[in-house]
């Protein structure tokens, strides 16, 4: 990966995103960064680690609703970058409200997880919670970000400008894997508002997801409703999960993991179908 303070081909604009977001890092002087092995998080470690080197630590939760592919991902993404990398546990389903699943239910995630990044702050003499949060996400259903502002966590990327593409186009530039990783969300998000969430849920879920991302899908959602399988993947892809092989393998293989019935949404792959309107 390259540190250098001017990316080539960059777009004037958006290097002018990047130089501002170094500055905002530098005068930082420390920060842990919530750190998921996400497009956007990454990006803000990878130059957060370029700015501040030992003062900059990821932490990443590790928890139920997180697959383990994802954490392994982390991990991966962590050591590449160089980074200091810490991992914390996650308990968010001893949250009564978080567990029943209200449509605010990530205030409490957020709160927790938050919450606990403070107290390593303080430990380690790093002023400063940070998060991958950018301008696009202002157009989502967050309330994650009410327990973010509640807490003090800085969002960089946001102060800085930049856009979900602005942050693709550099992480592309920096050679960061995940400059083409689709969205990811947490398995909570699987579920319709209101039905309790469990261990035992989230894992059918997972071993769902975890084959069509292993068949090569590049975005799909695995949505439950009680034991119905509601299938999102890319416009693009519908057409190979209809082949009847393979749909007779996913059906086979969602009925041996705890639905009862599977389901294909034919609009396709969308963020927050599951949010209130």
């Amino acid at each position: 990966m390259t540190d250098k303070t001017t990316v080539e081909s960059l777009e004037p604009q958006v290097q002018e995103k990047y130089d501002r977001l170094r500055s905002i890092l530098g005068e930082l002087g420390g920060c842990v960064v919530a750190f998921s092995g996400g497009v956007d998080s990454t990006f803000l470690f990878s130059v957060a680690a370029q700015m501040l080197g030992e003062r900059a630590l990821a932490v990443t939760a590790t928890s139920h609703t997180y697959p383990e592919r994802e954490l392994q991902e982390a991990r991966d993404l962590a050591a590449l970058i160089g980074g200091r990398h810490r991992e914390i546990v996650s308990e968010e389903l001893d949250i009564p409200e978080f567990r029943n699943n209200p449509p605010n239910r990530c205030y409490y995630c957020k709160k927790e997880l938050f919450g606990k990044m403070r107290v390593i702050a303080r430990e380690e003499g790093l002023p400063y919670v940070v998060d991958g949060n950018n301008v696009d996400d202002q157009n989502d259903h967050r309330p994650g970000r009410i327990a973010a502002t509640e807490l003090g966590v800085r969002s960089p990327l946001e102060e800085a400008g930049f856009r979900k593409d602005d942050i693709r186009q550099v992480s592309r530039l920096l050679k960061l894997p995940t400059w083409q990783k689709q969205a990811f969300a947490c398995l909570s998000s699987r579920f319709p508002h209101g039905v309790e969430i469990t261990t035992e849920k989230l894992a059918v879920v997972e071993a769902c997801e975890n084959l069509l991302h292993d068949d090569g899908f590049k975005t799909f959602r695995v949505r439950a409703h009680g034991d119905l399988a509601r299938i999102e993947v890319g416009r693009d892809e519908i057409e190979r999960i209809l082949d009847e092989g393979y749909r007779d393998k996913i059906h086979t293989a969602f009925r041996k993991a705890g639905f009862r019935y599977v389901s294909l949404d034919l609009a396709g792959y969308r963020t927050g179908s599951m949010n209130p309107v």
